[in-house]
Formats: C-alpha cells, structure tokens, sequence
C-alpha cells in the first residue's frame, strides 16, 4: 500500500516512515458499482484516494441536467476541496462507475498532514488548477453541445412556426377559391312553367373541378350544362372556373350545343399549356316542345325515367374530351321527353363512390334509384339520389366530386 501512495504525486515527497504511519492509520472503504458515496452540497469530513476501480464526478446527478465533469482511477484522489473551502460543503456528487476501492484520510489526519507538510499545499493547489481546467473544458464542451442542440430545436421550431404559417396561407387561400367555385355556380336555379330542375354538387376536396350551370336562353329555351375537370383541387377548380366562363360567353352567340363546345374546345387547346382536360355535357331544352338537344364531350350519358318507372341512358355515341385535340369529336343527340318524365345529369363520381370494401356504386344503383323518384320533383329526385348514396358509403372516404343535375319535365 505505501507503494501507491508513493505514485501519488501529492505524497510522492513524503518519507517512507510517514507514508507507512499514513498507510495504518487510513480506513478501507468498498463501493459497488454506480454507489453513490457523497452528493453535492453535503458537508465533507474526509478525504478519499482510489486504490483499485473509478468514480464519476458528477452536477446535478440523476437529473435531467445531469453532468459528468471528470473520471479519476487508481492512484487518484478527490474530496480535497470540502476539507479546504470554508463550510466544509461537496462541490459535486461521487459516483463508482464499477466495485472500487476506496482510502479514506479524516479532516484531523488531514489538517495534520498539512501542518508537518505545508508544502503539500502547493502540490495541492496545482493538482486543483489541473482539475479546474479539465472541468471547465468538459463544461465547455457540454454549453457547446447544449447550445447546438438549443440551436437545433430553435431551427426546428421556426421551421415548424414557418409551416404552421404557410398552412394557414394555403387554407385562406383555399376557402377564398372555394366560394369563388361557388359564386361560379348558380344561387338558384330558374323557375319556368313546365319544368322543375334540381342540383347538388359535393366536393372531394375544399375545392374541386366538377360544375354546373341551368340559364334562360330566351322564353322558352333554357341552357343546362354539367362538366367534369379531370384531377381535383385548385389546378382543376382554374380549369373548371376557365371552362365555364367560355361556355357562358359562347352560348349568347349560338345555341346550338356541338357549335358552343367545338369553339370552346379550339379555344382551350389553341393555347396548348395544359395536360388538363375536361368533360362536359351541354344542352338545349325547348320548354314548349320538350326537345332535349345535347352534345356530348366524353361526359357520362343522362339517365331517364319515365312517369310509369321505366329507367334507360339517353342514346350514345363516342365522343372527346375538351382540352386534348382540335378538332373535337363530339355525341350529338336531339331526344323528345315525354311529360311526368325526369332526367338525371350527373359527373363519374357518382357511378365511382365506394363503399368501406371498396365497391363502387355503379350505374346499375343509379338505375334502380331512379325508378324510386317517377314523378317527384327535380328537386325531390336529387334528394333521393343523394341519400341513397349516403347510405351506401357508410362513411367511406370520398374519391371524388359528386355532381348531379336533374330535370323534371311537366309541360303537356
């Protein structure tokens, strides 16, 4: 044991008797691994030299803040500082990182070490120096890497601030092009003897591509139109709001459908700087007569049902989207509705919607809900048409915009 005390640099100058005197008069103390011998802030009555194993110095021990300032082994000692300072307190907190072993010098063996050796002093002194610097360059080290990740979480937070604000944007934004969709479509739909309409539109999204629109065309005539833009959201909502206006525009120079929507699609595809493209089904209903003349741009075909319940499509032909190619190749239908009869316009999302398992509502329920509403109103056969969907989704997520239009003929 003296030999160890010899390596001590603090007692590396004492004469062997003295460190044999020292050697029996020091206790012998064994911790266990992670055994906390003192914790900071306690008053210090003795000072301690490794013989075998480490201890941790620690701030703040088993804290959130917790602290490790210094690692000392064998032939080292520590708790100098309590013996020294006045109020005799703990600086930090003693912790054995494994089972060491511990020699343990009391305040009185101490301050009588001291006084036959003053110059132990310096040696004391130096060593504390030593330990200072070490401990302010691991705190250094600890401050920095703090303040890294303060740094960090400060990025990470005005990023998230920056999001929640551009969130935001976008969501004014969307409302703002929400009710400008709906200022495009009709606050009412026009009231004529003879005929009733009924229409409902249901987005995906906050904003959508589907449209719609039912307007006087003289006494007698009225203009309905249905549309379907391929996507959904802003991009396709531009795209409808575009479509519309130009159908709106060409129908006070013509009424007849197939020339309204061949000028619209030269107007749209002359520009050729969108990949977008959209269906449409315009027509033409003679109030007085109750012919229905349509043309088709690739939109899904009416449905009909007759005032005794008899449901079946409108006759069909292939025909383009508008937006694709010019010139259009467009289904072009005159047909004569019967009185107490009721038509169905209606955009893919209807015949698409799905239910929780994922199967589709179809054209063949659109049928058999349309035998359902023979002679209600327009308004009433929408209705119906939107329940029963209801119903089949049970909840499901919506795919896509729903849009219907109908159109209950009386005149006789």
């Amino acid at each position: 044991m003296p030999n160890l005390l010899s390596r001590i640099p603090l007692l590396s100058d004492l004469p062997e008797d003295d460190l044999n005197q020292l050697v029996s008069s020091l206790k012998v103390l064994e911790l266990q691994a992670r055994e906390i011998l003192y914790r900071e802030g306690e008053v210090g009555e003795h000072l301690y030299i490794i013989a075998d194993g480490q201890v941790e110095i620690l701030r703040a021990a088993g804290t959130d803040d917790e602290l490790l300032l210094n690692i000392i082994g064998a032939g080292e000692y520590f708790g100098d500082m309590a013996l020294i300072m006045p109020g005799g307190q703990r600086t930090a907190t003693v912790r054995a990182r494994g089972v060491t072993t511990l020699l343990t010098m009391s305040r009185g063996e101490f301050d009588d070490l001291l006084r036959r050796y003053p110059v132990l002093a310096y040696s004391m002194v130096r060593v504390s120096s030593q330990r200072l610097d070490a401990t302010n360059t691991s705190t250094f080290r600890d401050l920095t890497e703090k303040n890294h990740q303060l740094q960090k979480a400060f990025d990470e937070l005005k990023d998230a601030h920056e999001q929640i604000v551009e969130k935001e944007r976008l969501e004014k934004e969307l409302r703002v092009a929400a009710d400008i969709q709906m200022s495009i479509l009709p606050d009412q739909l026009i009231v004529r003897p003879g005929v009733d309409f009924g229409a409902s539109i249901e987005p995906a999204r906050q904003v959508g591509g589907d449209f719609y629109d039912v307007f006087p065309l003289g006494e007698n005539l009225v203009g309905i139109v249905i549309g379907d833009v391929a996507d959904k959201g802003i991009p396709s909502a531009i795209y409808m709001a575009r479509t519309h206006a130009l159908i709106m525009a060409e129908s006070d120079r013509s009424i007849q459908p197939g020339t309204i929507l061949r000028v619209v699609n030269g107007h749209i595809t002359r520009l050729e700087k969108s990949t977008q493209f959209v269906t449409v089904l315009y027509a033409v209903l003679n109030i007085d007569t109750g012919e229905f003349t349509y043309a088709r741009a690739g939109h899904e075909t009416p449905v009909i049902v007759s005032p005794t319940g008899e449901v079946t499509r409108l006759p069909h032909a292939a025909g383009m989207a508008i937006g694709l190619w010019d010139p259009i190749s467009l289904d072009e239908k005159t047909i004569q509705l019967e009185p107490g009869s009721t038509l169905l316009l209606y955009t893919d999302g209807l015949t698409d919607c799905r239910e929780p398992g994922g199967e589709p509502f179809g054209l063949e329920r659109v049928m058999q809900t349309m035998a359902k509403v023979a002679g209600l109103s327009a308004a009433d056969a929408c209705l119906q048409m939107n329940s029963a969907l209801r119903v089949f989704r049970r909840g499901a997520p919506q795919d896509d915009d729903v849009t219907m239009v109908t159109v209950h003929y009386r005149k006789k």
